[in-house]
Formats: structure tokens, sequence, C-alpha cells
């Protein structure tokens, strides 16, 4: 062999070195986990855009799309068993940041990425001041009615007030259909307690203590179980029912009269053309309507020679056009400049824009929020079901709030 083939050699080797070193040679493959928005959507999305990252980065992504009954589980199991995802998408983050696991902003995300978030959701992604939870898209929640169901029952308008909801709710079960759905179920239980929880005088925390089951957060808890129980204006089983193929799919179907919802609601009942609908506030026992607003992550894990390819990856995802095409095509809600620039002139939408800036948000910077957050999903339906005592339910939720890190 001559000099110049072994140079020519060696000089090979320490590329293909180099290469695997930096995180982005032949043969490296990242996963990247992201949760079941929609059947018709997110998959293809983010196949497409796995596909085109390939492409662009001679790196392989194992894509794995989870619904959301079980994404909290098998995210749980993955990270137990050291097998974290490279990349996350997920409703909660703290916990992961404060254990170390997560690369900030600065180490993944362009300057240009960064300056693109909207200041709010900037700030529900931080922990001890560095963006850890990535916004990946957000939403507000909004009060839905049956039109037809509320004329049968002759009712003029939405409700406004908790005793005004109570009794357009019997009318309605008066007339055969359901007054309410309440979906109290594991997929999204916390969404659904937080909006009755806020709009009578209720908190998940004062400063920095938890107040679970503090009075007022009994009271709401006691309103819905009779709700059940005693008025009898929901569907059958509320504390096991699912937001999304329980409650939802109950009103697409015409056969309840009012629901929580957001835009990918609306733009489901538009596509399918079954339900005349509207939306207004949600109805309240303070004088004042609240609502809660959603903002979703991205989360990056830090992992031996995963930093490039992690960061080209989200990059991709952030590149306006991307992002907010798939946003829209979902029915969500921007989190970026660009974004919201592209989408606000959309009328539809214009009711979540403008609950956007009052809405409330978990307290998702709090580390303890993910195992909270869970613990709500799988217990507090039990408080609604027959039988059930929402004070013994809530002081549990509020032991464990304390024991998982809180106060």
């Amino acid at each position: 062999m001559n000099r110049r083939r072994v140079l020519t050699l060696a000089v090979g080797v320490v590329a293909m070195a180099l290469a695997s070193a930096c995180g982005g040679g032949s043969g490296q493959t990242i996963t990247v986990v992201i949760a079941e928005y929609s059947k018709d959507h997110t998959k293809p999305f983010w196949q497409g855009l796995a596909e085109q990252y390939a492409k662009q980065s001679n790196v392989k992504v194992d894509l794995r799309v989870i619904d959301w009954n079980s994404i909290d589980q098998q995210v749980s199991t993955m990270i137990q068993n050291n097998q974290r995802p490279d990349i996350l998408n997920l409703n909660s983050f703290s916990s992961y940041a404060k254990d170390g696991l997560l690369y900030p902003a600065t180490d993944v995300l362009s300057p240009k990425t960064r300056d693109d978030f909207l200041e709010p959701f900037l700030r529900g992604g931080e922990y001890q001041g560095a963006l850890y939870g990535f916004p990946i898209l957000s939403s507000a929640r909004a009060f839905f009615y049956n039109k037809d169901l509320l004329a049968k029952a002759g009712v003029a308008g939405p409700p406004k007030t908790w005793d005004e909801f109570v009794e357009t709710a019997k009318k309605i079960q008066a007339t055969g259909a359901i007054g309410y759905a309440l979906p109290l179920g594991p997929e999204e239980a916390q969404a659904e307690w937080a909006i009755w929880m806020w709009n009578n005088g209720g908190e998940w925390k004062a400063a920095d203590a938890w107040t679970i089951n503090s009075d007022k957060n009994v009271q709401t808890l006691s309103f819905l179980g009779d709700l059940a129980n005693k008025q009898k204006v929901t569907q059958v089983n509320p504390g096991k029912t699912n937001r999304t193929d329980g409650a939802f799919q109950l009103f697409k179907d015409g056969k309840v009269g009012m629901v929580m919802g957001f835009s990918p609601l609306a733009a489901q009942l538009d596509k399918e053309g079954k339900v005349s609908y509207g939306v207004a506030e949600m109805p309240t026992n303070t004088g004042k309507s609240v609502t809660l607003g959603v903002e979703d992550y991205l989360m990056a894990f830090k992992k031996k020679d995963n930093q490039d390819a992690v960061k080209k990856f989200l990059d991709l995802y952030y590149q306006p056009e991307n992002i907010t095409r798939w946003i829209t095509a979902e029915g969500f809600l921007p989190v970026t400049k660009s974004g919201l620039q592209q989408m606000s002139g959309n009328a539809k939408l214009k009711p979540y824009l403008d609950a956007l800036p009052t809405a409330r948000l978990a307290p998702t910077t709090d580390p303890a929020w993910d195992r909270v957050k869970v613990d709500v999903q799988q217990t507090i339906g039990l408080a609604v079901q027959p039988g059930g005592n929402p004070k013994e339910v809530l002081d549990q939720l509020q032991k464990n709030a304390q024991a998982a890190g809180g106060r």
C-alpha cells in the first residue's frame, strides 16, 4: 500500500470519527415522542417532518405517536427504564428540568427560534429562569352549546351563572337529551376540574402552598357530584368519561346540550356540519368568568452525542411555515409571533384568540405538577361516582401534592 493511499484512508477515518462525534453522522437515530392530537393530522405531519429531516441531516427518526390516554404512563416507563426519548411532546416538563435531564433552550434552539416565541409562553416554559419547555401550541377553552337543543328546551341563550347552568341542564335533560357532558376520566380531568374550580374562586395553590382541598374546592367538587347524582343532568359515569371519545363525541352526535371545548372541536363540528352550535364564556359562580389556557411543550433530553441532531430537528419544526401549518391543521392557537401574524385574520379563531391573553394556566412550572396532574387525572373522577366523597378525594390529592414536593 503506497503512502498516498495510507494518507487517504487515514483522512477518511478521521472524517468519519468527527462526523460521529458531532452527532450528525450516518447511522444515528433520534427518538421523537409526540402526543396524538388528532387521527387526521398528527401522525401525517410529523412523519413528513421526520422524512424531511432525515434527508437533510442523514439522521433517522424513530417517531412514536402516542394517544393522550396513555402517554403519561408510557413516558414515565421510558424514563424509569433509562430509555428516555431525544425529543418529547407533553403538557408538563418541570420535573424533568429539576432532575437535570433536559437541555435549556440556549443549547438546542437557534436565537431566531427563541426570539419568535410569544412572551407569555416563554414564561410558561421556564424553570428557575431558564427555558426548558419549548412552546409547541396553545389553546383556550370555551363553553359550547347546541343551539337546537337549547331552543327545544325553551332556553333563549347560554347560561352565564351556575344557577342558570343547572336550570338549563335540567330543561335540556327533560327533552330526552343530556344536559351537560362532564369528562372527569383520565384523559384530561385536570383541565375540566380547573375551569370549574376557578369559576368558584378556588385555586391550585396560594403562593407556594397547595390548596387543592380548600373549602371552595370541596364545594365545587360537590357541585359536580350533584350534577351527576342528584340533578342527573350528565352522561352516565362521568368519572370515567374521557374528553375526546366521550364528551366531545356526544356533543358532535347531537346528544348533549353543553360541553367545554376548544378550537379543534369547533373545526370538527364545522367539517361534519351536523350540529348547530354556539360558543360562549364559561358559566361562573363568582361574577367574572374564567377560562383555561393550555400550553403544550417540546423538550429535549440530554443524551450522549445527540445535541446537534436534536437542535437541527427542533429548528426544522420551528420554521414558521412548518409550525404554523401544523397548528392550523389541528385547529390550535399560535405560540410564535410569526404564527400570530398569519392566524390573526381567521374569524373562526377570534373567540379563542380573544380569550387567550386573560386565560389562566395550570402551575406547570412547579416540578410537582407532573405528578399532581396524573394523580388528578386518575382519581378525581371517584368523587362524582355514586357514593363518592369529594372531601376525601381532595384531601388525598392535597396530601400527595405535598409529598411530591410542594407545601
